[in-house]
């Protein structure tokens, strides 16, 4: 690219970048904020479109007005940039704007050779944060060019706290004893389920938004980047695992019913499909890690509402959304998730594992009104404290219900509370 045409992008982008709003204050700003101080480069890492410039602009509006340069790469202007413009690029913000030592780059991955400038700025002891698309593709090259020297932040679409800031919802603990209150509770609940927390679309409401945002993760962050040759079989992959969200991976089947030569390339088109966030693979728990590498894996979708939009619907699926809903929420507040399955082949949602120890076992299901469903959950998740050791269990369904007396340590509690705690 010349100099003149970098400037004009640069220029541009900053006087956008003024006049655009910062939107909520998103929960992660507050871990940003305490690495601030830190001489580390900075990643904030999640799909697209789910709000991670707006987070980089809180951060520099809050801590560094004035004493930033700024660059998004997703410009499309930027399509012909390469390695050797970054030097140009230097020069043009040193020229506009003086010298300044914090530098923020959005979806800086999409530019070939990016992760040798970033440590060569980083190195002179710059404060450099990053937003990006891709887990693997940020991590892996930024572990080899700054080791040790760069911190990932992961941020999701909105979480139910957050999508209740978005419409000024207020609430406390008393919420949950006053009829009317918890009633409102409940409705924006259901709509949270409905409508996702992609904060798009919740801005418009038009399918379309969902509809482009699939699309665009679908073909620049999957087919194009990894150039993917079978683009008919990846895409009904993508929607037969977005319609079967919750459920156990196949990979031999998932082969056959899609005439893949391989399952190394059904497993390697998931792994794709996971780096652009656009689901999540669980590992089924076992005190065996070799065993574990070769348990079936479970899949979960980055957001509710793009699946209604994009996947296949069926009637019986709400306890799924709910699961998929409580998923995305153990991710935020977890590090170690997995699903189990008993001995006896009854299967437990979520264990969530600290350190050496198991912290606590997780079910979710739309009621407990049925008999045999409540002894179903109670039942799986007995024998799975027994088995692993946990001292709690923990039940989540749409609605309040009353825990069973009988079994003091397995809490029963609605999920829009829990969420809400």
């Amino acid at each position: 690219m010349d100099k003149d045409t970098i400037k004009q992008v640069v220029l541009e982008q900053e006087r956008a970048n003024k006049i655009a709003t910062t939107g909520i204050q998103r929960e992660q700003l507050a871990s940003i904020e305490s690495l601030v101080p830190l001489p580390h480069a900075i990643v904030i890492s999640g799909v697209r479109r789910c709000g991670k410039s707006t987070l980089m602009r809180q951060i520099l509006k809050k801590h560094y007005e004035d004493q930033y340069y700024f660059v998004d790469f997703e410009d499309e202007r930027f399509v012909n940039f390469t390695t050797q413009d970054f030097n140009i690029l230097y020069e043009v913000l040193i020229e506009l704007y003086g010298l300044k030592q914090v530098f923020f780059f959005d979806e800086i991955q999409n530019i070939e050779g990016w992760e040798l400038f970033v440590r060569c700025i980083h190195r002179d002891k710059n404060k450099v944060f990053i937003t990006g698309s891709n887990a693997s593709l940020l991590s892996s090259e930024l572990s080899t060019r700054l080791t040790g020297r760069h911190i990932v932040v992961e941020l999701l679409p909105f979480s139910f706290r957050e999508y209740l800031q978005y419409y000024r919802i207020t609430y406390n603990e008393k919420s949950f004893l006053i009829t009317q209150e918890k009633a409102i509770l409940k409705k924006y609940f259901n709509d949270f389920l409905e409508n996702g927390g992609m904060p798009e679309y919740l801005e418009h409401k038009n399918p379309l938004v969902l509809k482009n945002v699939y699309e665009n993760i679908l073909y620049k962050d999957v087919i194009v980047r990894y150039d993917v040759k079978e683009v008919k079989a990846i895409r009904e992959l993508t929607l037969d695992l977005l319609s079967n969200f919750g459920t156990p991976l196949s990979y031999t089947n998932l082969k056959n019913s899609l005439n893949l030569g391989s399952v190394n390339t059904v497993k390697n088109y998931i792994h794709y499909l996971e780096n652009a966030y656009l689901i999540f693979t669980l590992d089924r728990f076992s005190f065996s890690v070799s065993q574990q590498t070769l348990l079936q894996k479970k899949v979960y979708a980055i957001d509710t509402g793009l699946v209604k939009q994009i996947a296949f619907h069926f009637s019986n699926k709400q306890g799924r959304y709910l699961e998929n809903i409580v998923y995305l929420e153990l991710r935020r507040r977890y590090k170690e998730i997995f699903y189990y399955k008993t001995e006896g082949n009854l299967e437990v949602d979520f264990l969530i594992r600290e350190g050496t120890k198991i912290a606590l076992l997780i079910q979710v299901t739309e009621s407990l009104k049925d008999p045999k469903t409540r002894d179903r959950e109670y039942t799986a998740l007995v024998k799975a404290m027994g088995e692993v050791h946990a001292e709690k269990g923990l039940i989540l369904t749409q609605d309040e219900e009353p825990a069973d007396p009988e079994f003091p340590k397995i809490e029963v509690a609605a999920i829009y509370q829990w969420l809400l705690k």
